[in-house]
């Protein structure tokens, strides 16, 4: 068990070996295995009720229109995210930093002509708008001393050490991306996976079945998930990876060519910067039998918590995500509640398409409501 300083120390630790871009040794890589599990464990009490209540936020006990569910899942993951990281609550705040960060999503990858109207100069705004209320938190926060018990206290409290390898511009470029990355791809995942499981009611059934296991095994149905029961949920990461799969949230990896290497005749020179398209791997019929289906059972007796040459979805390499973990509690608490205390049916949307993001231009409207208790 951590106390809340040894969780934001462990955060703090994973984030600046990702940041800094430096290939971590054999031991660093167990440590961060290790590490995101266990903040992952921890995280999954503290977590817990910032879901429940915004699945019941969606309800409040009666069947009603969600407009654009993408929408409430973005709100309700940015506002748990925001909160843990800089203590900023978009509703109290009321500096549109999530609206920011959409703007410079919607235009990370187009042609920059930085003019009024177009996609590039929404994003190069956005950016500078997010970065500013960032900004500002940081130095309030670095000239009061008033602790909050977040990320952010962890972040100063380093960068104020003698020799700190990062200053002010490198600490809030940190929580720009650090944020950023929090949210965007746990959001369209659950997005993406709250369509596919209505249209398969065979992969809900298998869903409400482990998950009412889970619950009928309590002697407190009341008592909340534990990380025993969260490793459990075998059909669930099955669910996960295949959502992903077809997700392709993060369209593009990069990586630096360490040494000379040859390559079906061709030859990629040291220092070459390779772009890799994991759609290209995830959507191959050579790879995947009928590559478009969704179909969770495919994954069954695989390795469910690796990447690897064909399955590259929470990266690949020395770099793999050091946030995948976390990233998947947060699907499977969210599938756990949904799918054992509410009913829904999607009434229109649900098509996607990239820019380069996942988004849904028609949104997924859904009507939701609580299960009655027998």
């Amino acid at each position: 068990m951590f106390s809340k300083s040894e969780e934001q120390s462990i955060l703090y630790g994973l984030v600046t070996v990702s940041v800094n871009g430096r290939t971590p040794s054999a031991k660093a890589n167990y440590l961060l295995v290790q590490w995101g599990c266990q903040l992952s464990e921890k995280l999954s009490n503290s977590y817990l009720p910032t879901k429940r209540m915004m699945l019941l936020h969606f309800s409040k006990g009666e069947l009603q229109d969600m407009d654009r569910c993408s929408e409430q899942v973005y709100l309700m993951i940015f506002e748990s995210f925001a909160k843990r990281l800089i203590s900023y609550e978009e509703k109290k705040d009321r500096k549109k930093l999530l609206d920011n960060y959409k703007a410079f999503m919607n235009g990370l990858i187009s042609l920059p002509v930085n003019i009024p109207g177009t996609a590039f100069h929404a994003c190069v705004q956005g950016s500078k708008n997010a970065i500013k209320v960032i900004t500002d938190i940081y130095h309030e926060r670095k000239a009061s001393k008033i602790p909050h018990n977040d990320f952010l206290d962890r972040l100063i409290e380093e960068e104020e050490k003698e020799n700190a390898f990062m200053d002010d511009g490198v600490a809030i470029n940190m929580l720009f991306l650090l944020l950023f990355g929090a949210f965007e791809s746990t959001s369209e995942a659950i997005t993406l996976l709250t369509k596919f499981i209505f249209d398969h009611p065979e992969v809900l059934e298998e869903l409400t079945k482990e998950h009412e296991a889970i619950l009928k095994s309590r002697k407190n149905q009341e008592s909340g998930l534990t990380w025993q029961e969260y490793k459990s949920m075998n059909f669930t990461h099955m669910v996960i990876n295949e959502t992903v799969r077809l997700a392709n949230i993060a369209p593009l990896i990069f990586r630096k060519v360490g040494k000379e290497a040859e390559m079906k005749g061709y030859t990629i020179p040291k220092g070459w910067i390779v772009l890799v398209a994991p759609a290209v791997v995830h959507l191959n019929p050579e790879k995947y039998e009928n590559p478009l289906e969704f179909n969770p059972w495919r994954w069954k007796e695989q390795d469910l918590h690796s990447g690897s040459k064909t399955f590259m979805a929470w990266g690949s390499g020395t770099r793999l995500c050091v946030g995948a973990d976390f990233a998947k509690l947060q699907i499977a608490i969210f599938i756990h509640h949904f799918v054992t205390k509410y009913r829904w049916s999607v009434t229109k949307g649900g098509d996607f398409i990239r820019r380069p993001s996942l988004i849904f231009p028609n949104g997924i409207h859904i009507k939701i409501a609580e299960k009655q208790k027998c």
